[in-house]
């Protein structure tokens, strides 16, 4: 007969999820190439399609582009590390780690807690590079400003994790798992404003925008930058138009909080999926 461990209280779960945490960042540290090559692409995009769209697109107020784009890189940066953190599960499951973990006497919510708090913690510490190079671009090197921007980052990488480990919930294979990842990431980026402005978009593009839950975190951000740049009304109005929500202006911290919500909802659907599937 099997006698089944019952699990300790909030203390044991606790440490389940300190424990899978602290795996994700073992993985991080030994794996600086991929750290490496998931900075690439963001130093690409603001450094040279920044550098050459400053030529030729006009700035009210005499607005860097590069400035303009720096909160969306940073989205960028957390983006894609984050999606394969959370993918990377699928890697587990092949190998059979995951079912380890998930036979063990801990609930699967502090598995999957454990496993967003890593990738969002190493997705957060990769864009800590970026940050550093703030002042390139004219963004200032407030400490306010800073903190404000790698809460968001942190907001963030957790919500695009918990989408990855949703995904992984369903896919079996590693071959599966990375073109649909770049199907769910790549609208994600485009849809979320970090590209370009979006004031004067068309209807349909400005509704996608608003229900693309990146988008709530890439506005915030660039907002902050702006408020402490003291940014001119003109180029305010033309590369930060406030988000509305039937002509009512959406306040930054209700911008913050349905990132939040949208987080709560994709974690609590991953945690009952894995419930029903392994």
């Amino acid at each position: 007969m099997v006698t089944q461990l019952a699990p300790g209280g909030l203390a044991h779960e606790a440490r389940a999820t300190a424990m899978v945490f602290r795996r994700e960042m073992i993985r991080f540290r030994h794996d600086k190439a991929r750290a490496l090559a998931m900075l690439l692409q963001p130093l690409l995009f603001l450094f040279v399609m920044g550098t050459g769209l400053s030529s030729v697109v006009a700035s009210p107020g005499g607005l860097d582009f590069r400035t303009f784009l720096f909160p969306g890189v940073l989205a960028m940066s957390v983006l894609f590390s984050a999606a394969f953190a959370g993918i990377s599960l699928v890697w587990d499951r092949e190998f059979g780690f995951l079912r380890e973990m998930l036979v063990a006497p801990v609930s699967k919510a502090s598995i999957i807690l454990g496993k967003c708090l890593g990738g969002a913690a190493t997705a957060t510490a990769q864009s800590i590079v970026l940050l550093i190079l703030a002042g390139v671009v004219g963004v200032p090197y407030h400490p306010w400003l800073l903190f404000k921007l790698l809460v968001l980052l942190f907001i963030g990488a957790f919500m695009l994790t918990a989408m990855g480990v949703l995904l992984s919930a369903r896919i079996k294979q590693i071959q599966a798992a990375m073109p649909m990842s770049q199907l769910i990431i790549m609208p994600m980026m485009f849809l979320s404003g970090a590209l370009f402005p979006m004031a004067n978009l068309p209807s349909w593009l400005e509704v996608l925008t608003k229900l693309n839950p990146l988008t709530y975190i890439v506005q915030p951000m660039r907002a902050e930058i702006f408020d402490h740049m003291g940014v001119p009304a003109a180029a305010r109005a033309a590369f930060d138009p406030s988000i509305t929500w039937f002509d009512w202006q959406v306040p930054t911290e209700l911008q913050i909080a349905v990132a939040l919500g949208f987080t709560g909802v994709v974690v609590a659907a991953a945690v009952a999926l894995f419930s029903r599937t392994d």
